[in-house]
């Protein structure tokens, strides 16, 4: 299993961003990492940032529709990124649950999609703050991948990424105990549910990943890599997340 550290742009990037892109092609090719690299910039940069990139690492999409095509105004297919350059997405990010309002239905529909168009789905799971303090972290978690995961999920379509609400962009991340004991339950539902093929699947954490925590947090067992939000930005600050991960 080789560990995967991906950048999610959000809704941040204009076409001079792309200018972050080249600088991390140079600095990979300069130094090749242990890790796989991905970035998701926004829908509109996404066939600029193939040709910037030209396969010096991989990209992805935000998020898709569950449908393959037709009359949905302002959609994006999971073929339409793959014709853009994408070979990844990321469905059921915690924003797209609180501000659209999507359901784990939604993100195993989407998630079928993505595989129909021959991307790897990065499905996205979390707690809030209250669930945690009341102790319903784990079983939280649990449920999202049941009703998330479709049963014909494999290391090779699918990713997890884990990634706590109430630390997605507060700057606050669970201790390593916690981190460690999360993806340690989340490796033994999937296995569960799954099959011994599960032990494939990576696991990435997510939630305020940034250079000076990335070596301690990447490093713990179960953690395959790491869904990074605005310090994959720059270029000098993911490349530090990246080459966090030890050489095994």
């Amino acid at each position: 299993m080789r560990s995967l550290v991906a950048g999610n742009w959000k809704m941040n990037g204009l076409a001079a961003g792309l200018a972050e892109l080249a600088s991390l092609k140079a600095a990979l090719a300069a130094k090749p990492p242990a890790a796989e690299v991905l970035v998701c910039p926004p829908f509109t940069l996404l066939a600029q940032a193939a040709w910037a990139v030209k396969d010096a690492f991989a990209l992805g999409g935000q998020d898709c529709s569950p449908h393959d095509g037709g009359a949905y105004t302002g959609d994006i297919s999971a073929a339409m990124l793959k014709d853009a350059g994408a070979s990844y997405v990321i469905v059921g990010h915690s924003e797209r649950r609180h501000y659209h309002g999507e359901r784990e239905s939604d993100v195993a529909a989407k998630t079928q999609a993505a595989w129909r168009a021959g991307l790897c789905a990065i499905i996205c799971i979390g707690e809030t703050e209250s669930q945690r303090d009341a102790g319903d972290a784990h079983s939280i978690c649990a449920g999202q991948l049941d009703a998330s995961v479709p049963d014909t999920a494999t290391a090779q379509n699918t990713a997890i990424a884990y990634e706590p609400v109430w630390a997605i962009g507060t700057g606050k991340t669970p201790t390593s105990a916690d981190i460690a004991a999360m993806h340690a339950h989340i490796r033994s539902c999937l296995v569960r549910r799954l099959g011994e093929g599960a032990q494939g699947m990576r696991i990435l954490y997510g939630g305020s990943v940034k250079p000076e925590n990335a070596a301690e947090i990447l490093n713990l067992p179960e953690v395959n890599g790491a869904l990074v939000g605005g310090a994959s930005l720059k270029a000098a600050d993911f490349l530090n997340i990246i080459t966090a991960f030890k050489v095994v």
